[in-house]
């Protein structure tokens, strides 16, 4: 890394109180705010508090200005991103939306996030589908098991992009080629990818691309964005509609016009007004990532959970139980030891936030993160390891 980089690094951590007395490694989970995210919010409050201006048409403009970020983050069109809720709105829109018929299947990971595999069942007891899990082997994804359950009635494949629990990223090249040969749609669930791994839903043929932004976004909890393909854009029907799925260029003086064509693009499917202080959030955070970009953020991040990694394999006590290999790895890190609930409560203790997600302790590493926190890690980890 350069030092000009370097320090745009440094000024962004600075952007983070957090980092003055908590060493945050749980981004998986939620993300902390910047000083400047809580000043785009409390503005807002102020302003509303005010009442003294009506800003509900600066709303639009901002959620129009999310789309072309996050499209540009993804490789995608401006049009073929829409504001969603979370993960499962996207999921949502493919789930009740795509024409199947009963009888199809979808398939899912055995080690699937919930989000997933709640958002499908529910549409195969609505819609009458089958749902079928592929098997995993030493707890990741096994494309040679996704081979063996396709079938001539598997119509969907849905999979997240990055494992909630032990960080495997899949080879979603890969997966979407043996996808586009059996004419299956490809659904992503990319929370845990979004904003650290570089992405190119385009050029790897990903039909629906769906995430949160309350994590590595950086963004409050309750706002996300949706990708749909052109191809796939026209084939799904609305599962839900609201009045601002139409045009009304912005003149909301003249509103008995009830044959309005819908949206020609992915907001067909948005649902309707979101909160304004999401979005004044979610832009304020989209910010920092075209600041730093994406695949710098991904170098930082590695270079520093390889910093953690070389010393847990320098401990007997502890184990990787993630992947390293590069085309699988992504910046969660885990491993575990004896004791890892208490290991995780005394790294709590001490203002160091992790998570304890299937046995193992998860570190999400992100960029306001520095070797300073991993070193601090590290010390706690070595002496957990002498007194145990």
């Amino acid at each position: 890394m350069t030092e000009a980089l370097t320090k745009e690094f440094q000024a962004v951590r600075a952007l983070f109180p957090h980092t003055k007395s908590v060493v945050f490694l749980n981004s998986a989970a939620y993300g902390p705010f910047t000083a400047t995210i809580k000043q785009a919010i409390s503005d807002n409050v102020d302003l509303r508090i005010r009442s003294d201006k009506d800003d509900s048409h600066d709303a639009f403009v901002t959620q129009d200005e999310l789309r072309g970020a996050y499209a540009r983050m993804i490789g995608a069109a401006k049009r073929q991103v829409g504001i969603g809720l979370n993960t499962s709105f996207g999921l949502n829109v493919a789930a009740f939306g795509y024409p199947l018929k009963k009888g199809d299947e979808v398939l899912i990971s055995d080690i699937e996030f919930p989000a997933v595999v709640y958002t499908w069942r529910a549409a195969a007891e609505a819609r009458g589908l089958r749902l079928k899990f592929i098997k995993s082997h030493d707890r990741f994804f096994d494309i040679d098991e996704l081979q063996k359950a396709i079938t001539k009635r598997t119509k969907v494949l849905s999979l997240s992009w990055v494992q909630f629990f032990n960080g495997f990223k899949n080879d979603l090249a890969a997966i979407s080629a043996l996808c586009k040969r059996h004419g299956i749609l490809f659904v992503i669930d990319g929370i845990q990818g979004m904003g650290v791994e570089p992405i190119n839903v385009r050029k790897l043929g990903i039909d629906v691309f769906t995430s949160g932004c309350q994590k590595w976004m950086l963004s409050p909890q309750g706002c996300g964005f949706f990708y749909l393909s052109d191809e796939v854009r026209a084939k799904i029907t609305p599962p839900f509609m609201s009045w601002l799925s139409v045009d009304w260029k912005m003149n909301f003086s003249d509103l008995f016009h009830f044959h309005r064509p819908y949206y020609d693009s992915a907001r067909r499917y948005e649902m309707g007004y979101f909160v304004v202080l999401n979005l004044l959030g979610m832009k304020a955070a989209v910010e920092i990532f075209e600041r730093l970009g994406i695949r710098n953020i991904q170098r930082h991040n590695h270079a520093l959970i390889d910093r953690l990694a070389a010393y847990i394999r320098s401990n007997p006590f502890y184990r990787i139980t993630c992947c390293m290999e590069p085309r699988h790895r992504s910046s969660i890190f885990t491993f575990t030891c004896k004791n890892v609930v208490r290991l995780h409560a005394g790294l709590l203790k001490r203002k160091i936030i992790t998570a304890n997600r299937e046995g193992s302790i998860r570190v999400s590493v992100h960029l306001f993160n520095n070797e300073k926190d991993i070193n601090r890690l590290i010390e706690v980890l070595e002496g957990f390891s002498k007194g145990s």
